[in-house]
C-alpha cells in the first residue's frame, strides 16, 4: 500500500496564482518553489524573482536561473506585494 501523505500534504501547500496592481500596472504572480515566482506582465512572461531578505528581492537569470544581483525597484515593489497576501 502507498503512502500519500507527504504527496497530500505538498499538494496542499502549493499556492494558486494571483494578481496584484503597482501603479496601475497588473502583474500575474505564479509562484514556483519557495520565494521563488514567475511575474508575468501584459500576458507575457516578464521576469523571475526571489526573495533575498525582507526587503530585498532579486531578478533570476532566464539562462541560468542564478541570481543577478543589483537593486531593481520595480522587482522589490512587486515582491513587497506578493509580501501583502502572505
Amino acid at each position: 500500500m502507498l503512502n500519500f501523505v507527504g504527496v497530500n500534504s505538498a499538494i496542499m501547500e502549493m499556492q494558486e496564482p494571483f494578481d496584484i496592481e503597482i501603479n496601475g500596472v497588473e502583474y500575474s504572480v505564479f509562484p514556483d518553489e519557495k520565494d521563488t515566482y514567475t511575474i508575468f506582465k501584459d500576458g507575457k512572461e516578464y521576469v523571475q524573482i526571489i526573495k533575498d531578505t525582507e526587503t530585498s528581492w532579486l531578478k533570476l537569470n532566464p539562462e541560468t536561473g542564478l541570481p543577478m544581483f543589483g537593486m531593481d525597484e520595480e522587482v522589490n515593489l512587486i515582491g513587497a506585494e506578493i509580501l501583502k497576501t502572505e
